[in-house]
């Protein structure tokens, strides 16, 4: 992280989050003085080095905010006299998107689960299981032998068997208990049972109209400051209930050419997946292939690739309000006009 500082007229103040960096190099290619690098970004993302994905040389560096606008992951902020850039009126401003529709989340949880950026905050309250059955249980001790076919075969591990040695090394101390508040009255153990010791009645159907309707309550959140729009959880989400605009469009594609040994190295390199902020890439035949479904093409990975065979062609962008013809003219390079 840096952040470096112009003071004048203006005070103008450009901040760096590596947090937020995901190495794709987008502030180098738009920086009119050249004074944004790259650093070395397979080591970095392979926990070898410890670094900035990006520095900076503040001598060079004229505080235009370019880099700022340009960066889709919000890892550069200008502030100009105090005030981002971003949220005046004549400044370029992405309209990407990642939103969870709080009416149709279920709270199932899978968006959290494949989230590759760790960027979603999932909370849920589930209801007491003991107020949605009713039953009795009752098991006669002098019956029982303590077989523990009851405990191994409850499917709610709602009974406990112990045997303490007494003193009498032949003997055992056994006791039984049921769990009520685990037990589903569903008749296993008592089925089980050799002795017949178990008596079991389940209820649960005779007052199934005075028992609660079951709600899961909670709260799926994105959190914008870390997503990079990569689509994972829009694409495995069963109620479309998450929403992601991504910040390009395009193709990636690789360019092999035996003649000149470039080639994909696959599973000896995997260069391209290890520097993937999304967890598009995966190595299938012996290739790197991009999943696009959840590529954001931000293009680390061809700034990652050795054998520069990697081919990204992005055909839009999601970025609007570009007032300036010079501004304009170097944005557009990210999309090939």
């Amino acid at each position: 992280m840096f952040n470096i500082e112009r003071i004048g007229e203006e005070n103008r103040k450009l901040s760096y989050a590596d947090k937020k960096c995901v190495g794709c190099g987008i502030c180098t290619d738009v920086c009119p003085t050249s004074s944004l690098r790259l650093g070395p970004l397979v080591p970095i993302a392979r926990g070898l080095i410890e670094m900035d994905l990006i520095s900076v040389n503040q001598d060079s560096c004229v505080f235009c905010g370019l880099c700022s606008v340009a960066c889709p992951f919000d890892a550069l902020e200008l502030t100009i006299d105090g005030e981002p850039i971003k949220e005046m009126d004549n400044y370029p401003v992405w309209e990407t998107e990642s939103k969870v529709d709080d009416e149709e989340c279920i709270y199932c949880g899978r968006c959290y689960d494949v989230c590759p950026r760790d960027s979603i905050i999932f909370e849920r309250q589930l209801p007491n299981a003991a107020d949605l059955v009713r039953g009795e249980i009752t098991i006669d001790k002098d019956q029982c032998i303590y077989c523990s076919f009851c405990a191994d075969m409850c499917p709610a591990g709602a009974i406990t068997i112990t045997n303490v040695p007494t003193s009498t090394v032949d003997k055992l101390n056994n006791s039984i208990e049921v769990d009520l508040s685990k037990c589903i009255f569903c008749g296993v153990c008592k089925r089980v049972c050799p002795e017949k010791a178990i008596r079991q009645v389940c209820s649960t159907c005779m007052y199934s109209e005075e028992i609660e309707i079951p709600e899961v309550t909670g709260q799926t959140l994105i959190l914008e400051d870390s997503c990079v729009n990569c689509s994972w959880c829009s694409e495995i989400c069963p109620k479309d209930a998450v929403t992601i605009v991504k910040p390009f469009e395009g193709t990636l594609e690789l360019s092999e050419n035996e003649a000149e040994e470039k080639i994909c190295k696959g599973d000896s390199c995997h260069a391209c997946q290890d520097v993937c902020p999304c967890n598009a890439v995966s190595i299938v035949d012996g290739k790197a292939t991009t999943d696009l479904t959840f590529c954001n093409l931000c293009g680390a990975c061809i700034t990652a690739c050795p054998q520069n065979i990697r081919v990204l062609s992005r055909t839009d962008m999601k970025l609007t309000n570009i007032n300036s013809e010079s501004w304009n003219e170097i944005l557009n390079t990210l999309i090939g006009k």
